[in-house]
């Protein structure tokens, strides 16, 4: 990895006596996906409000590579960072094209710059051969695709994306997978903040898990799955129904369930307890039917942390 491009520290955030953000702090590297995770309300859109400029912290700071802050100098702060909002933020009867233009001159681009970045972004996200049509007659997806061509027009180094994927099919959510790895490849630093688990699998190089204001975990999916007693879990078909007194206190396995005519054994090494659970089982009476394993998920991670689904 390279250098920190963003720090941002001790961020706090209320509003009247609701604490919304308290304390949270990350890091960013360019060439890096950090997902931001929690449930609706966990404080994920407050703290990227904070980082891009939008909403000012009672507390923390941020700060570019070079010491650039929005203290120290804003519009060059702001250049540096591209946002694409949870809401989208198009003017729907204006042409694509027009879209890209009014944002880069928002930054002060000039003609032939912004003219072959606008080429640029647009073949990006897939949408040149819609670049004269209004985004009024435009898919959810593909006004989606056009919100990230507008974060990128000014070539920022950083990109905040608050739930890109919100109501999209998953055609379209593929494309802008799709867009962010090549922007990753291509060495930009990206923060993603997401509900969905399987997005954050997909994307993320490390993850900051947040619930009600607060870091909870942060660190790569290796080191949040270590987090877990149990990284895996087996599942083992009994034959027949065993009596539920053979099954209890089967030597050294915790986190046993029974469902029915399965046992599901969390693991911490599927590999090397497998062959002594079986054993076990085999020395009082318990035919195996059929085994099946799994391995720990984010979300699993998430409710060991919180005591609830994620998607609360």
């Amino acid at each position: 990895m390279t250098n920190e491009v963003l720090m941002a520290r001790a961020l706090r955030k209320t509003y009247g006596d609701r604490v919304a953000v308290q304390d949270v702090s990350l890091t960013l590297r360019s060439g890096e996906v950090l997902g931001l995770l929690g449930p609706n309300g966990a404080g994920k859109s407050t703290t990227v409000g904070m980082i891009c400029g939008l909403t000012q912290p009672d507390a923390g700071s941020v700060t570019l590579s070079g010491g650039v802050s929005l203290a120290s100098d804003e519009a060059g702060y702001k250049r540096r960072i591209g946002l694409v909002p949870q809401d989208i933020a198009l003017y729907e009867e204006l042409p694509a094209r027009m879209n890209l233009e009014l944002f880069g001159a928002l930054y002060g681009m000039p003609p032939g710059l912004l003219k072959r970045r606008a080429d640029e972004v647009l073949a990006l996200v897939g949408l040149s051969d819609r670049a004269k049509d209004r985004p009024a007659t435009f898919s959810g997806g593909m006004k989606r695709r056009l919100n990230i061509a507008c974060a990128l027009i000014h070539d920022p180094e950083v990109i905040l994306l608050d739930e890109p994927t919100a109501g999209v099919d998953p055609q379209s959510r593929n494309a802008i997978f799709d867009n962010l790895e090549r922007l990753k490849a291509a060495g930009k630093a990206l923060i993603y903040t997401t509900h969905y688990m399987e997005e954050a699998e997909r994307l993320a190089d490390r993850i900051v898990i947040v619930d009600h204001g607060v870091v909870v975990a942060s660190g790569t999916q290796a080191q949040l799955h270590a987090l877990l007693p149990a990284t895996q879990t087996l599942h083992v078909e009994m034959v027949g129904e065993p009596d539920d007194a053979l099954l209890r206190g089967l030597p050294g396995f915790s986190g046993l369930k029974r469902v029915g005519q399965r046992l599901e054994v969390g693991m911490a090494d599927i590999g090397r307890d497998t062959g002594p659970l079986l054993a076990a089982l085999a020395g009082r009476g318990i035919q195996v039917g059929g085994l099946a394993s799994a391995r720990a998920t984010l979300e699993d991670v998430f409710l060991a942390l919180t005591g609830r689904q994620l998607r609360d």
